[in-house]
């Protein structure tokens, strides 16, 4: 299939930071000096393209990833507008793993934010390259340079800014390009289409070239080829100096640090030649490596419309309009209306009806996709998330998405018994398109209880099924998340006899259970000297163990965090089945939780707060309240910001106590930490509970 743009002049790049950094704002820019929409939409005013949807609109926020494609300078860039709040981490994490660069937008004021921080670490978890836009110079307290020193202490990361402003604040109108050593100023009447490029004001002609003396010692340090041009010739052309930083970005040495406002309509230009000039095409990549799904051989793919297919499906739409929207990245190979692929990852066959390319939520209906692009399929039946689409003859998987564990929990129920299903309906279409919003069935109370990654998140998931579905609900009070481990190393030696019937049931195995470390989930180990069990065996004892885990000990949450070894055991050559060793899988991690010391352990969220000086104690006290422990206290343009670990249990309904707490002027952002054990008092009072409702539960069935 022949390109109308060359696999080199494409980018596939994504927007991210923390909420309200002005990732929207910036991207309204880009569509509108692109050429792609013809005004420019406010998110406050609930107009801008790329927020859709009317939860988006009516809450000034980005909910879901919205992809987009335009053109600058005869490349074609695939933009992706990501979520910054927390809740929808998700969003971030399945278009990080196909992109091939990022813009990380920073507050001028605000500086490097939590999320800043999380979407920053899903970016080095994908080694993305990336460029860096420090937005709102206009604002009061506005200061590039400590967003900078932010960054490099926070992130970790090698910031090197190349722009520096006329002036900040009220008075920002331009920038001087480092590299260029050109000022370029921004015209207000024209929205800023127009911009005049001149040459460096004599008032800033002594800090510029102060500033590029670093800039240029900077590229030095990280790229040697540049070293040796600047040490033979310091007046070194821009075009040197403009490889260099690609080099230096595309390798991960470096981040070029640009500066703007967004809103103001200046800075956005650059950004655009930035992209262009330092994020990578997709074959500035190394080649995609996935495994056979059935040997398990790494193969490589070239990015190469020449290849053999593979693509990889990370998000999947439910569009009123056409159905099943699954959006593809493909890395080689190409697909066409009418083919037949093959997911590898299922092992289905899949036909190609129709494919589009997506800008926001407006389709436009395509011939075909290739090696490096990005689109939609219309109706495919059986992919998911982080599924591999391939050729048949020659099937590939691919590395699939990090899907974080939801945090919160609340049960749900249709107002009547003729929406059930509806609702069972509407719930899996959810759930085919959030990896993270889950559904389960209580096996003990028979509710259904919908989880997620924080209260926002189930909030807006329940007022998509009101809309979108059009079905009535009633919801429970949310529910923590809790999990359940060890905390000390047991050995048990577990032996299933029943003699009942001919042949009976015989299972022994013996098995050791350890802690694990924090995040490593449930760790299965056979350890069995040769010859002790059939290896047939094995598998169902493992089967039967992660029963057991699933459902709980203590009060019903799943056990994690921790390592079963099967070291030992034995089998008869009659009554022996699979059954008789899952049952005495089951029974041996029972005995051996009795021993092993369970424990609690409950979600605790990361928190910053940011407040007007006379009313920090009132919100340290508060957050010591909750069982808060406070991590650190800063300073920021007349307002402190104050971060802590705080229990999500005691969280809820917070931002009405903040508000009432601090007549409404304080804000707070919060994602999740780590699980910790719960406090021995308060993992009584929670088992008392949940045995409590177990008990009240049988006594009126």
């Amino acid at each position: 299939m022949s390109r109308t743009v060359p696999i080199a002049e494409t980018r596939n790049i994504g927007i991210m930071a923390h909420i309200d950094a002005g990732k929207t704002t910036t991207t309204e820019r880009i569509l509108y000096y692109a050429g792609v929409s013809h005004r420019i939409g406010e998110v406050q005013d609930g107009a801008s393209v790329m927020d859709w949807m009317e939860q988006e609109q009516e809450r000034g926020i980005s909910i879901t990833a919205a992809s987009t494609t335009f053109h600058w300078r005869d490349h074609q860039v695939n933009l992706i507008d990501t979520p910054g709040h927390v809740d929808f981490t998700i969003e971030v994490e399945r278009c990080l793993r196909v992109l091939d660069g990022a813009i990380a937008v920073f507050c001028a004021v605000s500086g490097v934010e939590p999320q800043s921080e999380a979407v920053w670490r899903q970016a080095d978890r994908y080694q993305v390259p990336r460029v860096a836009f420090i937005n709102k110079c206009d604002r009061v307290g506005a200061d590039p340079d400590a967003v900078v020193a932010e960054m490099r202490a926070r992130l970790g990361a090698n910031p090197i800014l190349i722009q520096i402003p006329h002036t900040l604040e009220e008075g920002f109108d331009g920038v001087v390009d480092l590299v260029t050593m050109r000022s370029r100023v921004w015209d207000d009447s024209s929205l800023g289409v127009r911009f005049q490029d001149g040459p460096v004001p004599e008032s800033l002609l002594d800090e510029a070239q102060l500033a590029r003396e670093a800039m240029l010692e900077a590229l030095a340090e990280v790229d040697e080829r540049f070293m040796d041009t600047f040490l033979a010739d310091p007046d070194v052309t821009p075009a040197d100096i403009t490889a260099a930083i690609r080099r230096a970005t595309l390798s991960l040495e470096a981040v070029p640090v640009l500066i703007g406002a967004a809103f103001k309509n200046k800075g956005v230009h650059n950004l655009l030649d930035a992209v262009v000039d330092y994020l990578p095409s997709p074959i500035d990549i190394p080649p995609v490596r996935g495994t056979h799904p059935d040997t398990g051989v790494i193969f490589e793919r070239r990015a190469s419309s020449d290849e053999l297919l593979s693509a990889l499906a990370f998000k999947i739409m439910v569009d009123p309009a056409v159905g099943s929207l699954t959006y593809l990245r493909v890395y080689s190979g190409s697909i066409e209306t009418g083919d037949s692929v093959f997911n590898a990852t299922k092992g289905t066959h899949e036909r190609i009806g129709r494919i589009v390319r997506m800008h926001a939520n407006e389709r436009e209906d395509i011939r075909a996709v290739s090696a490096g692009d990005i689109g939609a399929a219309v109706g495919l039946r059986t992919v998911t998330t982080g599924d591999t689409l391939c050729h048949a003859g020659a099937p590939i998987v691919l590395d699939s998405i990090h899907v974080p564990e939801p945090v919160i929990g609340v049960a749900i129920e249709p107002e009547t018994e003729e929406e059930v299903d509806r609702l069972h309906n509407a719930l899996l279409s959810l759930a085919a398109e959030d990896p993270t919003f889950r559904v389960r069935i209580d096996p003990d109370s028979s509710q259904t209880i919908i989880s997620g990654m924080g209260e926002l998140h189930l909030d807006i998931l329940t007022d998509r099924l009101r809309r979108e579905f059009g079905v009535a609900l009633h919801l429970g009070k949310p529910q923590v998340a809790y999990r359940e481990t060890v905390t000390r190393p047991v050995e048990v030696d577990k032996r299933y006899i029943r003699q009942a019937g001919c042949p009976g049931q015989y299972g022994h195995v013996r098995i050791t259970v350890e802690p694990a470390p924090r995040g490593a989930g449930y760790i299965f180990e056979d350890a069995l000297p040769d010859g002790e069990i059939a290896r047939e065996f094995v598998a169902a004892t493992q089967s039967g163990i992660a029963e057991v885990l699933e459902r709980g000990v203590l009060a019903g949450f799943p056990v994690v965090d921790v390592k079963i070894a099967l070291v030992g055991g034995s089998s008869h050559p009659v009554d022996s089945s699979a059954i008789s060793f899952k049952i005495a899988g089951s029974q041996a991690f029972l005995q051996a939780a009795q021993g092993a010391e369970m424990t609690l352990l409950e979600p605790v969220m990361e928190i910053e707060v940011i407040t007007p000086e006379q009313f920090m104690g009132e919100v340290i006290g508060d957050l010591s309240a909750r069982r808060g422990k406070i991590t650190g206290i800063k300073a920021r343009s007349g307002v402190q910001v104050i971060a802590g670990l705080v229990p999500l249990a005691t969280m809820f309904g917070y931002a009405t106590d903040l508000r009432s707490r601090t007549q409404g002027r304080a804000t707070y952002t919060m994602q999740f930490g780590d699980y910790v054990e719960v406090p021995s008092g308060i993992r009584e009072e929670i088992i008392a509970k949940v045995q409590g409702a177990w008990t009240a539960r049988a006594q009126g069935a």
